[in-house]
């Protein structure tokens, strides 16, 4: 097994915050963690497997795009794309519109399957992610 590139990584994790984000602290914030945790990344010293977790879907990543970077491999976008793959949801960013309701069960169904939260909880998120992409012009 060879050893990971942390260089490589933070290189890669700070260009793509850069393009995404004013500063460290607001990429931080977004991943619910420390600004200076972020910055051990970009620094290229070690931090807990969890913390990649936490920054792939900032950085707008497929899972596992922090580990494919460290064994010498590319990061995966995880945002979709005109004629993506079957099955990918598109929105406006791709040409079509979905739903409210198509929206609110997609966040219902995927909070279900990975959080712990009420029925209630879900429906409330659900309904705060359908006003915020709304409010952001992406559906």
């Amino acid at each position: 097994m060879s050893t990971p590139d942390l260089a490589r990584l933070a290189k890669a994790v700070k260009a793509q915050r850069l393009k995404l984000f004013r500063s460290r602290l607001a990429a931080a914030t977004a991943a619910g963690m420390s600004k200076d945790t972020w910055q051990r990344v970009e620094e290229g010293l070690e931090v807990y497997d969890s913390t990649y977790v936490r920054m792939e879907p900032v950085l707008q990543w497929a899972d596992g795009s922090c580990a494919a970077i460290l064994e010498g491999g590319e990061a995966t976008s995880a945002i979709p794309v005109e004629g993506g793959a079957p099955g990918v949801v598109k929105t406006k960013l791709a040409g079509e519109t979905l739903s409210d309701e198509d929206l609110r069960e997609s966040v219902q169904l995927s909070a279900i399957a990975t959080t712990g939260l009420s029925a209630d909880e879900i429906r409330a998120l659900s309904e705060r992610v359908v006003q915020d992409l709304r409010k952001r012009g992406l559906v």
